[in-house]
């Protein structure tokens, strides 16, 4: 069994087609999505129905949250995001049908999915949706006991748009640190997945994870980067009054 973890796509629409048309390359069973499928972005409502059409398992983000009820915690840059979203995704495109299944689909998302030792958040394993983990907790001993106190032996999660491994030794182990490739153990572990769609850890192409379940020795976590077209992505951005310019700028710089 082969899971795509995608996370954090942001209504980027490319970035999202880019890595969709990756993961059919890599036999993959089944995609879940572990939040944020909107908010930032300027194609919210077609990032949802590539969501609803091709992930399994839909996990409830902090800005898929904050379209359905008020926003929380949002500086003034996400927050004005947010209210553009909420008027896109009331506005269409597609017919009165298919403009209510997009809210009720965001209203039917859980917070969390177990899978026996498998638990999949969007934040961390004691908040799902609003807590993050960010590389540097490492250094908050007690903090990371009580987060692994959580965790019954895997928890996958995006959030802070950097991917990597934390372990139980208090490390945080990038991607290209263990040649994108990585062996889970007997040893708890959280595995941040990236973003797809807004990656902030200085790589601008997209990033996801491949899970393999009944690999040879014990499950194991790939890491993929997918270039996709960000000028297009921006561009739609900078041509949005209500998305603010440092959006695009973001994806460009990936950061």
């Amino acid at each position: 069994m082969k899971r795509a973890l995608i996370s954090d796509i942001h209504g980027n629409l490319e970035a999202l087609l880019a890595v969709l048309a990756d993961i059919r390359s890599q036999s993959v069973d089944e995609i879940y999505c572990l939040g944020d499928i909107i908010g930032y972005g300027p194609n919210p409502c077609e990032c949802l129905d590539q969501v609803m059409k091709n992930c399994t398992v839909t996990i409830l983000g902090n800005h898929d949250q904050a379209a359905l009820f008020d926003p929380d915690g949002f500086n003034p840059m996400a927050l004005q995001a947010i209210y553009w979203t909420r008027d896109q995704l009331d506005n269409g495109p597609g017919s009165a049908a298919q403009v209510n299944g997009r809210w009720d689909f965001l209203g039917e998302l859980p917070r969390y999915h177990d899978d026996d030792q498998f638990k999949f958040v969007h934040g961390s394993p004691r908040d799902p949706t609003n807590e993050y983990v960010f590389p540097e907790y490492i250094f908050d001993q007690r903090k990371m006991e009580i987060l692994f106190g959580k965790v019954k032996q895997y928890c996958f999660m995006g959030h802070t748009h950097l991917p990597g491994i934390f372990t139980t030794n208090c490390e945080f182990i990038q991607p290209d640190e263990c040649d994108y490739h990585y062996q889970l153990t007997s040893e708890k572990a959280m595995i941040n997945v990236g973003s797809v769609g807004q990656p902030r850890d200085e790589d601008n192409r997209a990033c996801y994870v491949i899970l393999d379940k009944d690999a040879a020795g014990g499950p194991t976590v790939t890491y993929r980067r997918v270039e996709y077209d960000i000028e297009t992505t921006a561009n739609k951005i900078y041509a949005e009054a209500d998305l603010s310019d440092q959006l695009g700028d973001r994806i460009k710089h990936g950061r």
